[in-house]
């Protein structure tokens, strides 16, 4: 879902088009949002710099950093990232994910929720994209959230395709684990993916 032009965490992503910001956690602070927030860069200290020297950002506070990745707590003015899905009464699943301007983010609802949302978005004029839509009568969800995270990356980067669009380091370093990590996560869920088909169409 494109999002708002003048939003800090669009200003800062438009700026950084190759970076992927993270929003791990946030809860309102008065007129404010105290968020916990990743970014994952060739270059993270040049993003987390123009986040902390943003105008609607507050008391950053750094609180890991490395070659590719860096962590942050900080307060921002800006609360409209999560204050939509509030308003449809779906609590914000995190990491809410933000690239180049967009912002992706994952909902798990009943199917009447869901498609109340959807209306609920169609009625707002903006523009978005389904990028998946994963049905489940179990109580059980078929991945763990880590595999999900992982398989859903891999798909996104064209590890799948032939000829593979992405490496498996390529894919690593951009999960922000080693090869051996993100090798067998994928596979895992691959297999329970491929399973369930199989399962499903006997």
């Amino acid at each position: 879902m494109p999002l708002a032009e003048d939003i800090w965490v669009t200003e800062v992503s438009m700026s950084f088009p190759e970076a992927t910001l993270r929003l791990l956690a946030g809860v309102p602070k008065g007129d404010r949002a105290l968020e916990l927030g990743e970014v994952r860069a060739d270059n993270p200290e040049q993003v987390t710099d123009a986040i902390r020297g943003h105008p609607d950002i507050s008391k950053y506070d750094q609180l890991y950093v490395d070659e590719h990745r860096a962590i942050g707590q900080y307060e921002a003015d800006e609360k409209s990232l999560y204050e939509f899905l509030w308003e449809s009464s779906l609590p914000p699943e995190f990491p809410i994910i933000v690239e180049n301007g967009n912002m992706e983010f994952d909902l798990t609802a009943r199917q009447e929720q869901f498609e109340a949302f959807g209306s609920a978005l169609d009625e707002t004029d903006r523009d978005y994209e389904l990028l998946s839509l994963v049905h489940t009568d179990e109580q059980d969800s078929l991945l763990t959230d880590r595999q999900r995270e992982y398989v859903t990356a891999a798909y996104r980067r064209g590890y799948f395709e032939v000829p593979r669009e992405c490496t498996l380091a390529e894919l690593a370093d951009a999960l922000g684990v080693d090869k051996s990590s993100a090798s067998e996560t994928i596979r895992r869920g691959a297999m329970r993916i491929i399973g369930q088909f199989i399962v499903s169409s006997e």
